[in-house]
């Protein structure tokens, strides 16, 4: 008695990870209609739906998330076998898309992809920056296989996980007559002129959650300008524009040149996690999960 093969398990997974078949084909070298036969094919041999069309989209079934599962396990084996039998290893390869939110992206990534390329040197990375906000829209909409971002949304197609935490502070220059102190109250602050992040940025969420708790919010302050990007606003403090809350991380170089002076808030304590981010309606391809393996075993230092 013979057991049936399951077939084109390669086609299926590089499809699942896509979330298109014509992506999938492009990748393999395929026509569209081609993959579409042999994703039929594998459906014929199972009885059973793998794929569903969701906004423009092909997504999972439960069923094609478990074979998925197998089907890495499987191909894995593969590579494992000849591996063995030919005594030469073949490389990881593929690709891996990231998106990143500003802090994260100028400040974590580049120490995190050295680190992925020393593990991973034929996995080819393309990583974008941008707000958390067009950030989470991109891994939603499959143009990211992750996110880094400083926040998180109650979005329920994106799973969150926490790798990284950020200091924020109110930044003033050097010549600024708080640059004595330490720490100043809220009543001080709403005399400043305040800079902001734009809307969908993750420090302006997090100074605007601060100050919900403490029953207070933007509209008490003065706020002068926002700026879509944290040199911007570096630049316009450094200008007398006015004061800004950014990340530590964002301002280290200059804090430690004395260009900044960093204070805290009395009562409004502005400390926000970094996380990971990816759709759980996609497959994720292997060199994503390596990524995420990497910020497990080797996260950034606080």
């Amino acid at each position: 008695m013979t057991t049936e093969q399951l077939p084109h398990l390669e086609t299926f997974a590089k499809a699942a990870e896509a979330r298109s078949f014509t992506a999938a084909a492009r990748a393999l070298g395929l026509t569209q209609a081609a993959v579409s036969q042999r994703i039929h094919a594998l459906e014929k041999t199972l009885a059973t739906t793998l794929f569903q069309r969701e906004g423009g989209h092909t997504a999972l079934t439960e069923a094609g998330r478990r074979l998925y599962e197998y089907a890495q396990r499987i191909l894995a084996l593969h590579r494992e076998a000849r591996a063995d039998l030919t005594g030469s290893k073949a490389p990881l390869a593929g690709e891996l898309t990231l998106a990143a939110s500003s802090v994260p992206g100028e400040h974590l990534l580049p120490g995190l992809l050295t680190a992925f390329r020393e593990r991973q040197p034929h996995v080819q990375v393309r990583a974008t920056v941008a707000d958390t906000k067009q950030v989470l829209h991109a891994v939603e909409q499959g143009q990211a296989h992750l996110g880094l971002v400083g926040g998180r949304d109650d979005n329920p197609h994106l799973e969150f996980r926490r790798f990284a935490c950020d200091d924020l502070a109110l930044i003033v220059p050097a010549k600024q007559p708080w640059r004595k102190h330490k720490e100043i109250s809220l009543d001080k602050l709403r005399e400043q002129p305040l800079i902001l992040r734009e809307t969908g940025s993750a420090s302006r969420r997090c100074l605007e959650e601060a100050l919900a708790k403490a029953g207070t919010s933007l509209r008490d302050l003065r706020v002068a300008v926002e700026l879509g990007s944290n040199e911007a606003i570096k630049e316009a403090v450094v200008r007398g524009l006015g004061v800004a809350v950014l990340s530590t991380r964002a301002v280290e170089r200059e804090l430690a040149a004395g260009t900044f002076h960093a204070l805290q808030i009395t009562g409004l304590p502005l400390v926000r996690e970094i996380f990971v981010t990816w759709d759980r309606r996609r497959a994720l391809p292997i060199p994503a999960r390596l990524f995420l393996d990497l910020l497990e075993t080797n996260p950034p230092s606080a």
